[in-house]
């Protein structure tokens, strides 16, 4: 199949048409998902004092054995504000800031109050520092704590905001129109007549990006008519515009010339893919605009390999291609042709069963599936047993 663009060469080629959205500054609430546009750095050091890790007493450890005089108490937000000297001790609670003076946390369960003094009760003295977090033990001032690129997880947002932000430098939402074409579609639900089928790629690739940051936009169905294709594509404004059907090289397959009617331009079509070869991708004014192939599955693993790594990288992740992950395979495959597929597969005993049937047209083989194995052109048959890599799904 001359002609053909290998996998990883699409995608790299297809990454250099975007441009990287600009960036914006928004409250920590609304930047779950997006990617850093500047170093983190911790404003603080935390915690900013030595803290306790347990309820109990805050003794100096020169002091062990005891007995020990209570002298006062420190509960977080509330500390102490006198000084644990010779054979004294305060009352301390998990989170408070230690008393100046105390090294160490005698835990309640090893101690007991008698009157104005506590008695060490428990099988044996604890070691020096034990049961105190030190300062700066989770990261001191000035440390980096999320780099440019890195997408903000929740994880990620709780260290900023402990940190002492309140608002993050992100990159923008990015803008995304997916249009749908062919004269059999009808929307998702409606009445169905002779020769139409359901539209779903629209909804599916709408779903499969929801968790991503951007804004997107479901126009009506278009016909297969080629002024009004060229139409729809013109009029849009947005970083990204998808094309679902109308890719490859039928009478009726208007995305080609519809693209450069509209005054775009196409930078590569075709790809060493399976599923989804007749995938096209190029320019038109400041968008890059990604033609998909019709059948549906075809359309979800061009999704998965191209549209969600070009969001990334517009949107300014640092590493914008899914991660692959190494699975061991419960059936054999035959070797592989020129095409790079992508199989899909669910687990049974820990290990990875293709499907039977891989028609890109069937939509339940994808539905029950929990990953897609990969198969690089021209790999010779495997194995039960073999190690094979995969996408992960879920």
């Amino acid at each position: 199949m001359a002609g053909l663009v290998p996998v990883l060469e699409a995608q790299q080629r297809l990454l250099a048409l975007g441009t990287r959205v600009e960036s914006e500054t928004v409250a920590l609430s609304l930047a779950a998902g997006r990617w850093a546009a500047a170093d983190v750095m911790a404003l603080r050091s935390q915690p900013a004092t030595d803290l306790s890790a347990m309820d109990g007493y805050a003794i100096r450890f020169a002091d062990l054995p005891g007995p020990f005089t209570l002298i006062g108490e420190s509960a977080a937000g509330h500390g102490f504000a006198g000084t644990v000297s010779t054979g004294e001790t305060a009352r301390i609670f998990t989170g408070a800031a230690m008393p100046a003076g105390a090294d160490t946390v005698l835990v309640q369960e090893e101690a007991t109050p008698d009157g104005a003094h506590v008695i060490l009760s428990g099988e044996g003295p604890p070691a020096r520092g034990r049961n105190v977090r030190a300062a700066g033990l989770d990261f001191t001032e000035g440390e980096l704590l999320v780099g440019r690129g890195d997408r903000l997880t929740p994880a990620r947002i709780a260290v900023a905001a402990i940190a002492g932000y309140g608002a993050l430098e992100v990159n923008r939402r990015v803008r995304i129109a997916i249009l749908t074409t062919g004269d059999e579609l009808v929307p998702p639900g409606a009445p169905i007549g002779a020769g139409q089928v359901p539209e779903a790629n629209g909804v599916m690739l709408a779903s499969h990006l929801a968790d991503l940051p951007i804004d997107i936009a479901l126009p009506p169905i278009l016909p297969d008519r080629l002024d009004q294709i060229t139409a729809a594509i013109a009029a849009i404004d947005a970083d990204i515009i998808v094309t679902i059907g109308g890719a490859s090289v039928g009478d009726h397959d208007l995305i080609r010339p519809a693209i450069e009617a509209a005054g775009g331009s196409i930078d590569f079509w075709r790809i060493a893919l399976r599923p989804g070869k007749p995938m096209l991708a190029g320019r038109i004014g400041g968008a890059v605009i990604l033609g998909l192939p019709g059948n549906p599955v075809s359309a979800f693993v061009t999704a998965h390999l191209f549209l969600r790594p070009l969001i990334a990288a517009l949107g300014g992740a640092r590493d914008p291609f899914p991660q692959t992950i190494t699975a061991t395979l419960g059936a054999a495959l035959p070797a592989n042709d020129q095409r790079q597929d992508y199989l899909r597969a669910w687990w049974e005993d820990g290990r990875v069963i293709a499907a039977s049937k891989q028609d890109s047209s069937m939509l339940k083989t994808l539905a029950e599936s929990a990953c897609l194995i990969i198969r690089p052109p021209f790999a010779p048959a495997a194995q039960q047993g073999d190690v094979v890599d995969i996408l992960p799904l879920a």
